[in-house]
């Protein structure tokens, strides 16, 4: 696709919602550092920093002649990065005519934060599905009398090891099916999940709702910040791994979650034929561990464990539109992250097998990371942030389902 412009390198605010509406691919980047970023953008932009533009474009923008879009909020940044693309070989990038400051004019949305329109589409979730909760008094109730409970963590390690709720085990999020079992294997057990904030917790808890696991399961409302903000005592340095083990089922369920929210299914042919398809972008993630990854996976698949990915798709996958192939030795892990992402409105796929041939072996890819002082401090990130803006936080996120259906570009719906 070319975009329609309002000049030979320009596009209007109106053209970019209109290509989101149709569901064609676009890559709307934000040249912006994260900090500025957060501040408010676009539903559906990513963050590319211009001065990152040649770390990050080729593993981000895998096809050449995908339709780019960049803007910045008056800072003169977008020359430079056009420059940095077409260095790089991408040969359909425009600008925004007017910027951050048109689209605003416009009277179109702008999200704040960071992975917003993952965020957004937690909340909507939980306002669908009604997703059981129990606030941070009733869970540290539940703690002190020694009632049967299991909380499992559903973060990235380094957060959980950063600080954890006393007693909790680490299962970050597409994990928790393949690993429930082993963490509470009475179904008499209450399972608690819980994330920093609320998105992760929400999906989490939902997902092993979804397939079935026999546990009452609930989330701990507002996570580690809820936690904090009810002046309860966090651990820290924490080091508990869930381990393997699922209940009856799981496998089956997770494949009928997955079939449900609409994921389609590829044997080796069908994959071939699909990456065969040179004018669509394809995305491929390996959505395991990081350790599983290193001992051996798939060529041309990128490992992006399957909690994050849903929580950053914007970030793995910026181009809106593209299509996803996930793939997971075991089939869980891939079922249950698919089933997300296609109820964010992705085309995606889950490749069946593969694992019984020769196999490429190392760790997964690292970029190096921004200057800390230009990123975006995370109101749930470390031990230091104040109650104000933990509290603030969550008022925004209370508020996301209201936006997004000012917004109306997003095509989400919930199972």
């Amino acid at each position: 696709m070319i975009l329609p412009s309002a000049t030979p390198s320009e596009i209007t605010p109106a053209g970019v919602r209109t290509a989101l509406l149709l569901r064609e691919e676009i890559a709307l980047l934000d040249l912006r550092h994260e900090a500025e970023f957060a501040t408010g953008h676009p539903l559906f932009a990513a963050n590319m920093t211009a001065g990152r533009i040649a770390l990050e474009a080729e593993a981000r923008l895998p096809r050449k002649d995908v339709p780019i879009v960049v803007y910045d909020n008056g800072e003169g940044l977008v020359s430079a990065a056009r420059e940095s693309l077409a260095r790089l070989g991408y040969v359909n990038v425009r600008e925004l005519a007017g910027g951050l400051k048109a689209w605003a004019a416009s009277g179109y949305e702008l999200f704040q934060d960071v992975n917003s329109y993952a965020k957004a589409f937690g909340e909507l979730v939980e306002s669908r599905r009604h997703t059981p909760s129990l606030p941070a008094e009733d869970v540290a109730a539940l703690i002190s009398s020694g009632a049967d409970i299991a909380i499992l963590d559903v973060r990235r390690f380094d957060e959980y090891a950063t600080m954890n709720i006393p007693g909790s085990v680490s299962v970050p999020g597409a994990e928790l099916v393949l690993r429930a079992a082993k963490a509470a294997p009475d179904p008499a057990t209450t399972i608690v999940v819980n994330c920093a904030g609320r998105t992760r917790s929400i999906i989490g808890t939902q997902s092993l709702i979804n397939a079935g696991v026999p546990n009452k399961v609930v989330a701990l409302r507002n996570g580690t910040i809820g936690w904090t903000l009810a002046r309860h005592t966090l651990e820290h340095g924490a080091n508990r791994r869930g381990a393997i083990g699922t209940f009856d089922g799981a496998a089956n369920n997770a494949r009928d979650v997955a079939y449900r929210a609409g994921v389609r299914r590829l044997g080796a042919p069908d994959f071939a034929a699909l990456e065969a398809q040179a004018g669509r972008t394809l995305y491929r993630f390996d959505v395991r561990d990081a350790e599983e990854y290193a001992a051996g996976h798939l060529k041309g698949f990128r490992h992006y464990a399957g909690g994050q990915l849903v929580q950053e798709i914007d970030m793995a996958a910026p181009v809106r539109g593209a299509r996803i192939v996930l793939t997971d030795d075991k089939g869980i892990r891939a079922d249950m992250t698919a089933s997300w992402l296609a109820q964010m409105s992705w085309e995606v796929y889950v490749l069946d097998g593969g694992y019984d041939g020769s196999l490429e072996t190392g760790a997964p890819a690292m970029v190096p990371k921004p200057d800390p002082a230009q990123r975006y401090r995370r109101p749930y990130e470390g031990t230091d942030v104040s109650a104000e803006k933990m509290q603030a936080y969550l008022d925004w996120e209370f508020g996301l389902v209201e936006q997004l259906r000012r917004d109306g570009t997003h095509g989400f719906f919930v199972i």
